[in-house]
């Protein structure tokens, strides 16, 4: 079977928070679950976390995670270093099993670099094989010490190197595969024996080379996958990796972008073909756009479905659905538990929230539809209000195909306005408005005769 074990309780001081080091998040989600989701191309049947004090946390965090957490407590009594917090998790360990140990700050390793890591692994019957690359400036990285033939020898830690060893250019990525029979047997050996006064996981390849058996080291290309983050420069660095590495894989499935290097994309989003996405945008969540859409502006989409051919400028929308050929906004807000179907406007400064609206209805601007069901084809002019809430409960208003709603109307919901029902402008509307009615609820317009001369004579006197 393969175990997967993920360092993960560095406090991470240099960050410069409260928060643990590896629940920061990039793109929306945290580098702990990048490292858990990438771990899952190798087949893991067990997962382990080696926690610190943010155990508690990690637990919350991942409690729809299948994982085993455990912590490495810190104090005069117990040892310290990687050796010792891999040490804590041999009680989970078989003897024929493939452990892959990894790091949880390093969240752009790819799913299919740690599937070919293993398969090397497998394929060369190794006992222990190390994930490795090249960086001009391997300053605090462990480096890795090799003979002439090209065997890994040992992996000697950044501040033991001699002034020879800190040369060399290969480094450690923290990613190792190895035999679970020699990690337990070589574990057991580790001492304390150096500079840092730690158990030392990286001394296990010298235990392991002693007694004959083989270690190899698997170098990638792409340095950047096993960039450690220890800071919030170094975290801002990484998402814009994320951000790059995700907008490519859109554009290379046929997505246009104007400018990708200003659009925010997580990696949950499906979006179609041929469909174009500009400067500005972010979409989050769950989102499946369609194909042939155009959306920009300073828009944002969280978990929301969007069919074909649909326009949406600057403007919000939030965990609703938007039917084929829809136009949204500008300065539109469509807020959660709202369903659009096809061929609809919705114009500048309208607002929906929780309502249902049919094809080709019309708000054109500065309206509110809140807890609405809408036929075909109405008309909302501008100004009208859904009056929803009593101040203790929400109430819907229901209106029939092609009814027409004029300017500045409130609705005072509970209310029905049937098909081809017309509301006047102006109106305060409290009643069910029946087919084909007019309804109008206004007082009667008088025009006062004279009335600015005598305004103007009353003036004059003061």
């Amino acid at each position: 079977m393969n175990i997967c074990i993920i360092l993960a309780a560095g406090e991470g001081t240099r960050m410069k928070s409260k928060n643990s080091k590896v629940l920061h998040k990039l793109m929306n989600k945290s580098m702990i679950e990048y490292v858990l989701n990438a771990s899952d191309s190798v087949n893991v049947g067990k997962k382990i976390i080696i926690a610190g004090k943010n155990k508690n946390d990690l637990e919350n965090i991942l409690s729809d995670t299948d994982v085993i957490i455990k912590e490495q407590k810190i104090g005069k009594e117990y040892p310290y270093g990687t050796g010792y917090a891999v040490s804590l998790a041999l009680d989970e360990i078989d003897n024929n099993d493939n452990v892959l140990i990894l790091t949880g700050d390093t969240p752009l390793i790819k799913g299919q670099t740690l599937k070919e890591f293993m398969d090397f692994h497998n394929k060369n019957n190794n006992i222990a094989t190390v994930l490795t690359a090249n960086i001009e400036d391997p300053t605090g990285y462990g480096r890795i010490i090799k003979d002439h033939n090209g065997n890994l020898i040992k992996i000697v830690e950044h501040k033991d190197c001699t002034e020879e060893e800190l040369k060399i250019k290969e480094f450690n990525s923290g990613f190792i595969v190895i035999n679970g029979k020699a990690l337990k047997n070589s574990i057991n050996k580790l001492d304390q024996d150096n500079i840092q006064g730690e158990m030392y996981l990286t001394d296990i390849f010298e235990i392991i080379r002693e007694e004959g058996d083989k270690i190899s080291t698997f170098l990638i290309d792409d340095v950047e996958e096993v960039y450690g983050i220890n800071s919030k420069l170094q975290l801002s660095i990484a998402q814009e990796v994320l951000r790059k590495r995700i907008n490519s894989y859109h554009m290379s499935n046929g997505v246009i972008m104007e400018n990708p290097n200003n659009i925010f994309i997580e990696d949950s989003v499906i979006i179609g073909k041929d469909s174009e996405i500009r400067s500005g945008v972010r979409i989050t969540g769950n989102t499946i756009i369609g194909e042939d859409c155009l959306i920009y502006g300073d828009t944002v989409i969280d978990n929301t479905k969007i069919g074909n051919n649909v326009t949406i400028k600057s403007s919000t929308i939030e965990n609703s659905e938007i039917g084929d050929g829809t136009d949204i906004g500008p300065y539109a807000h469509i807020r959660p538990n709202s369903k659009l179907g096809k061929n609809i406007h919705i114009g500048n400064f309208v607002e929906v929230k929780n309502s249902n609206i049919d094809n080709g209805t019309k708000a054109g601007h500065l309206a509110y539809i809140g807890d609405g069901d809408l036929g075909k084809d109405v008309n909302i002019a501008c100004g009208v209000i859904f009056a929803n809430y009593d101040g203790k409960f929400k109430h819907r208003t229901r209106i029939g195909d092609n009814a027409f709603i004029g300017s500045n109307v409130n609705l005072v919901a509970p209310l029905t306005v049937e098909k081809k029902g017309y509301v006047a402008a102006g109106s305060t509307i409290t009643k069910d408005v029946r087919e084909g009615e007019l309804s109008v609820e206004r007082a009667e317009q008088r025009n006062i005769s004279g009335w600015v001369k005598k305004k103007e004579e009353r003036d004059s006197r003061k």
